[in-house]
């Protein structure tokens, strides 16, 4: 049961990752990027899937979010004047597909 509770959760996460996409620069990237895990963890919770398909691309996820680290941190939150800076941006992103990471491996670990 915790299983399927933890699959729906990450699930209901991605999904307002890819809603919220859709005013970004650049949603035909971000889009599709936040429905791979999305559709990773439907699949794991029909009980498919190998651990090493979710690890590795978990590790994908996780050298795209060392990518985008940006060069210096602002956080993720707008700055004082409302302005949104690309460190912030790059934060963002970054952030995100660490989660998606972290996602992908906790559904490799699942049994």
């Amino acid at each position: 049961m915790f299983k399927k509770i933890l699959l729906w959760f990450f699930i209901g996460v991605f999904l307002y990752f890819t809603g919220v996409q859709y005013n970004d620069p650049d949603p035909y990237i971000w889009i599709p990027t936040y429905l791979i895990p999305v559709f990773l963890c439907y699949y794991k919770l029909q009980g498919k899937g190998e651990k090493i398909m979710y690890f590795t691309v978990g590790l994908l996820f996780l050298m795209w979010a060392i990518n985008q680290f940006p060069p210096a941190w602002e956080g993720v939150w707008l700055n004082q004047l409302g302005m949104k800076t690309l460190n912030i941006e790059l934060g963002r992103e970054s952030l995100g597909l660490g989660c998606c990471a972290i996602a992908l491996w906790i559904c490799a670990a699942l049994k």
